[in-house]
């Protein structure tokens, strides 16, 4: 007998990931290959770094897994932060500022700079959710505020008038708030009308379907449990494809600022 068939630990496939990584530009992450981060405050969580400053964003983002009694006692978020944090699954008991409620599926917290969340899992149940932090932008005479709710409550609108792509926005369309967050749906063999090139960046979470994305004019397939980010100026757009579920993604985006010199 070999010692290879009391080896433990390996797949029987070969190494391989569809995630492609291109500093500064496009990043497209295979959920096969993301690793387990360990970060003071989650405990008993499952946390992973998506994007970060370290591959071309401004903000970072977060896969979170909060496993049965997880949970966040010492804060997220920190004075100059804001905050934005989604449950895409499960349920939850969090805290922001003053402020106490109940998440489930879908719902949201957005947290202004020096206002921390914090979280408990009591269901006895794994949740799951998409994190956001980055630095905020002040504009004078104007001050952004905790913002809760649940976008599966939220009707759908066209997204520039399309009948077959959808959108929902998490927060007030207020110059007091220098982001903003979309569920952006696609039906099977829908698309983006054009394909963009804008200076906002994105990092996007695919939550369900399929779909062949255009980064930088590179044409790369993507499906739910992927995320992409896209820097400044990257071309972006995308077609639904598959035939029996909506291609949607949750998505960051900075707004309501000039450029700074």
């Amino acid at each position: 007998m070999s010692y290879l068939n009391n080896v433990v630990g390996y797949r029987k496939d070969l190494l391989i990931n569809r995630s492609v990584v291109k500093k500064d530009n496009y990043v497209l992450l295979d959920p096969d290959g993301l690793v387990k981060n360990v970060i003071p405050g989650f405990e008993n969580c499952d946390i992973t770094i998506l994007s970060s400053p370290k591959l071309g964003a401004s903000f970072v983002d977060y896969l979170v897994t909060i496993n049965a009694d997880g949970k966040n006692e010492l804060g997220f978020g920190e004075d100059g932060i804001e905050t934005l944090f989604y449950l895409i699954d499960g349920s939850l008991e969090v805290k922001a500022g003053k402020q106490s409620c109940s998440l489930g599926k879908g719902g949201f917290v957005y947290c202004p700079p020096g206002t921390k969340l914090y979280f408990q899992n009591k269901s006895g149940e794994v949740a799951k959710a998409f994190m956001y932090k980055r630095v905020y932008k002040r504009l004078e005479g104007h001050e952004p505020y905790v913002v809760t709710g649940n976008t599966e409550a939220m009707e759908w609108t066209k997204y520039e008038g399309m009948e077959d792509v959808l959108v929902k926005d998490f927060l007030p369309k207020d110059l007091a708030f220098d982001c903003n967050f979309h569920i952006l749906s696609f039906k099977p063999g829908a698309s983006h009308g054009y394909i963009e090139t804008h200076v906002q960046e994105h990092g996007a979470y695919c939550l369900s379907g399929q779909g062949m994305y255009n980064l930088d004019n590179d044409w790369i397939p993507v499906q739910k449990g992927d995320y992409i980010f896209m820097s400044a100026y990257c071309l972006q757009a995308c077609y639904a494809v598959g035939r029996d579920e909506d291609f949607a993604y949750v998505y960051s985006k900075d707004c309501n600022r000039d450029v700074t010199l």
